[in-house]
């Protein structure tokens, strides 16, 4: 079952085979920051508004992007700099992509 993968930016450190990045900036990317969710005005500790992020992300995401993101990211694992015990939208895209075509 693919996985999420915590990117690294330690020296010789390399993305396994069969990974793709999903940072910012790319294709991939949460739109959705904390940094802009606090200037915005919204209170709460950084993993509830990284929460509310990965919500937003997917909330946001067109019908379209899922069927493209369920194509090109299917049985792949998915790398990002979020710590493994936090909110990712990495983990929306790994939903996405390992769903049955039929949802």
């Amino acid at each position: 079952m693919p996985e999420r993968i915590q990117r690294k930016r330690t020296k010789w450190w390399r993305m396994p085979p069969n990974t793709v990045s999903v940072t910012r900036p790319g294709r991939y990317g949460n739109p959705y920051t904390v940094k802009q969710a606090r200037e915005a005005g919204y209170k709460g500790s950084d993993t509830e508004i990284a929460q509310m992020c990965v919500d937003m992300f997917r909330q946001e995401m067109p019908e379209f992007a899922k069927a493209a993101y369920r194509q090109e990211l299917r049985g792949k694992n998915l790398a990002c700099f979020c710590a493994l015990d936090q909110p990712c939208h990495a983990d929306v895209l790994l939903e996405i992509a390992n769903a049955e075509a039929a949802e």
